[in-house]
């Protein structure tokens, strides 16, 4: 069989510095854009307006529509997406997961390059071409744009409740975990691998854990943070997919979301099911367990009160949300080793209740 050339889209502005809030607009003028629609996280247009807005002004970069998103449903998405002027030349989201997955796919919709300023680092969706939006009442993952351009400024990320930090760590953490799970559907003749996107999530990963820090809000460690998440969102557009940077511990994630009433964060639940997975993969779990306990992730765990039953509940139910995949969960053998290691694994013990 004839395979042609797999051509991606990669963010062509990357900076992560100190004080990019206030130097935003000339990051965004000096690529050549004029006219632009800003999204604003709930909340966010208070703390963060005068600032921003102000550096537009600096660089005559005049923004026709700025507004706050406090929600991700599609109809509401869909209604902002074509109110959009059409002088406008980008779209750019400041803020959170919610008001990026939204501006994304706005973007998406109106075939406007999509510049990516998120203010936390939760998870790896700031670097993505996907989005998790609201469709029918259920959360659901769509296709989006892939950021045009990617802004942080380190200050404001150490400024957010570490609770996003840790989340952001064990999202990250997590690309152990995937990548095997990745190469067990290979084995089995469910998959075919991109070596280049395998490369880059786990130079990602191989980075990130290796890092030297005294404390989580280090300049160099949050950089490292965000460069690594940045290089997990390429190598799923490099795959294609999200088998890169999402294996059963994403599965196990995602069926806690369904599940429970109120779900913790996205990366907090990953990074867990991380660690649980990494044992029953019996692959590199010592490192997993090192770079948690180091940062501090296992502590702010054990403050959560999340539950083995719910656990228990989901890894029955992670085979259903991707049914298509053959990760190590949708063995039932594995499904059963990881319900006992909830009950067994002197630590798990320790994190949930």
């Amino acid at each position: 069989m004839k395979r042609s050339v797999h051509r991606i889209a990669i963010p062509s502005i990357l900076d992560v510095g100190k004080g990019n809030l206030s130097n935003i607009g000339y990051l965004i003028h000096k690529n050549g854009f004029k006219t632009l629609a800003v999204y604003f996280g709930s909340g966010l247009l208070g703390l963060f307006g005068d600032i921003v807005l102000s550096s537009f002004q600096k660089c005559s970069l005049e923004p026709l529509t700025v507004n706050e998103i406090d929600d991700v449903d599609i109809q509401d998405i869909i209604h902002h997406a074509f109110s959009i002027p059409k002088e406008v030349d980008a779209v750019v989201g400041i803020g959170g997961g919610k008001v990026l997955d939204a501006a994304k796919y706005m973007a998406f919709l109106t075939k406007l390059p999509f510049i990516s300023v998120p203010t936390s680092t939760s998870n790896d969706g700031f670097s993505s071409s996907n989005a998790s939006l609201m469709i029918e009442g259920r959360k659901t993952s769509v296709s989006a744009a892939m950021p045009y351009g990617i802004i942080v400024d380190i200050d404001v990320i150490r400024s957010a409740p570490e609770k996003f930090l840790y989340s952001g760590i064990g999202d990250l953490v997590s690309k152990i975990t995937a990548l095997y799970d990745w190469q067990f559907e290979e084995q089995n003749g469910r998959a075919v691998m991109d070596d280049f996107a395998v490369m880059i999530s786990k130079k990602a990963v191989n980075s990130f854990v290796r890092t030297e820090f005294k404390t989580i809000k280090d300049d160099f460690f949050l950089k490292e943070l965000v460069d690594s998440l940045t290089m997990s969102g390429i190598a799923m557009e490099i795959a294609g997919d999200s088998a890169p940077s999402s294996g059963s511990e994403h599965l196990i994630s995602h069926a806690l979301d369904k599940l429970c009433v109120k779900p913790q964060l996205h990366g907090i639940q990953v990074g867990v099911a991380t660690y649980l997975m990494s044992k029953v993969q019996n692959h590199r779990y010592e490192r997993v367990t090192k770079i948690f306990t180091s940062t501090g992730f296992f502590d702010h765990v054990k403050t959560l009160g999340m539950k083995k039953s719910d656990f228990e509940k989901a890894i029955q139910e992670a085979p259903n949300i991707k049914p298509n995949r053959c990760t190590c969960i949708h063995q039932p053998e594995n499904r059963e080793r990881a319900i006992r290691l909830l009950h067994e694994d002197e630590l798990l013990k320790e994190l949930l209740i």
